[in-house]
């Protein structure tokens, strides 16, 4: 959400005045969002004590370990800021190449490519001496090594090309893995398209029974990125689309990983949206809403297509159509946004948060009250109606301590003493302990006496 509004903002030459920070406590200050990030890493790391080996979790670990060094230490390190966190956690378990490859994946993000690099290739020339089972499902670990190389704002485009197309061939032909020294023979390129094709085709019997797992979605994707690098983006979803017909069509709403592999698609075309037609970037978009109503994902490709290629009035037919039709929190938010940071109708954008919260299963929705309570605040700067909006939202929720500091940390300059006084009361009643530093008590103390 907050990127897709730096898009909208960018892309309207404005700053903004609504920031998504306002409702990640922006108010509280860097402390305490530290020590939030310092809990979820904590909480992430326990998980993996109940569930080894699980690299979505170990992939939340070292972000939430990213984003609690950078606020604690803001100064250049060589390395990602996980670095010291990745290399405790493979000190434990060196045969977890995952976590080699999320690790190496961080680097590269720093632009450390000669670090990810070498956590890479020391990855994939372990798998030999590594169990059956990591040997037989190498795919993430090439994909996510590809996927760097041509993410690569350091080297140049051509040499970045070349190196992931010899990861991906690797993978495709079966070959044992070896760092890039050459570009590709047509010997090669044959033999990995074939390789691709071969293995693709012995996914068919588990997929059309509904066993879809990570390394099989990997291998999908690794080889329509192949394609697209060497044949072109017609190719690359050609090989997506032909594997989509192996899922019966009512199985693939149900399944996470399918959603994945469409958002995938959607990624190529964005990728190469210069050479066709808007229809086909807009039909894939809008098939795959019909399948999967309250992705993220395809909302943003949307709203990103609209904003290159359509006018905002088809765009929010759109929105107001899903709205109607299949109705999710995730669809009344991007088309909150897209109001906002165009700097849209007050009305229209009162109406949207009114019949939003006007539908039974929305209307305890925290998140939609604190936007609606902050929209009031920043943008339309009417601290009446958000006061209003406050005393509907905590009656509406008032199991979320979010809302309740909320009116102490966003609305102490609207409300009087009595109320907040009255707050206070009623969180004490409800065990909603509020904590502050003993330093601002003392030094109220000090200013009483």
């Amino acid at each position: 959400m907050r990127r897709l509004q730096d898009e909208l903002n960018k892309s309207q030459s404005m700053s903004g005045e609504f920031s998504f920070e306002s409702l990640l406590d922006g108010a509280r200050g860097i402390p305490q969002r530290t020590e939030m990030m310092k809990f979820l890493r904590n909480a992430a790391l326990l998980c993996l004590t109940a569930f080894p080996r699980n690299h979505i979790l170990e992939e939340a670990a070292l972000l939430a370990e990213e984003l609690f060094v950078t606020r604690m230490n803001s100064s250049s390190c060589s390395g990602a800021p996980c670095q010291s966190l990745a290399k405790r956690l493979l000190k434990h378990d060196r045969q977890d190449l995952l976590l080699c490859g999320i690790y190496a994946r961080r680097e590269a993000f720093y632009g450390n490519m000669d670090n990810a690099r070498r956590v890479f290739d020391m990855a994939l020339l372990s798998l030999a001496g590594v169990s059956l089972d990591l040997q037989s499902n190498p795919s993430l670990l090439y994909l996510w090594y590809a996927e760097a190389e041509l993410g690569n704002s350091n080297g140049s485009k051509s040499d970045s090309l070349s190196r992931a197309m010899h990861i991906l061939s690797c993978l495709g032909s079966s070959a044992t893995y070896g760092p890039f020294k050459s570009h590709l023979s047509s010997l090669q390129l044959l033999r990995a398209r074939q390789g691709f094709k071969e293995k693709i085709n012995s996914l068919r019997s588990k997929w059309v029974r509904g066993f879809i797992d990570d390394q099989s979605v990997a291998l999908v994707c690794a080889a329509a990125l192949f394609e697209d690098l060497a044949a072109g983006w017609a190719a690359g979803i050609e090989i997506i689309d032909n594997v989509f017909t192996m899922v019966l069509p009512e199985r693939r709403s149900q399944s996470h990983h399918l959603e994945y592999l469409l958002n995938y698609y959607v990624r190529i075309l964005q990728r190469h949206r210069e050479q066709f037609t808007l229809s086909k970037a807009w039909d894939a978009v809008t098939r795959g809403l019909q399948i999967y109503p309250s992705s993220p994902e395809l909302f943003k490709a949307l709203v990103e297509i609209s904003c290159l290629y359509t006018t905002p009035n088809k765009l929010r037919w759109m929105f107001d159509e899903h709205c109607h039709k299949k109705p999710s929190v995730v669809v009344w938010l991007f088309a909150l946004i897209f109001e906002i940071s165009r700097s849209g109708s007050p009305h229209r954008i009162h109406g949207l948060f009114e019949r939003a919260l006007a539908i039974d299963k929305f209307h305890n929705s925290v998140i939609l009250w604190r936007l609606y309570v902050a929209y009031e605040i920043n943008v339309v700067h009417n601290p009446s109606a958000a006061r209003r909006i406050f005393f509907r939202a905590i009656h509406a929720c008032p199991w979320s301590k979010k809302l309740w500091l909320d009116g102490f940390l966003k609305l102490n300059s609207i409300l009087t003493a009595k109320e907040l006084s009255d707050l206070q009361e009623v969180t004490r009643e409800k065990e909603l302990n509020l904590r502050t530093d003993i330093y601002e008590i003392l030094l109220q103390d000090e200013i009483l006496s």
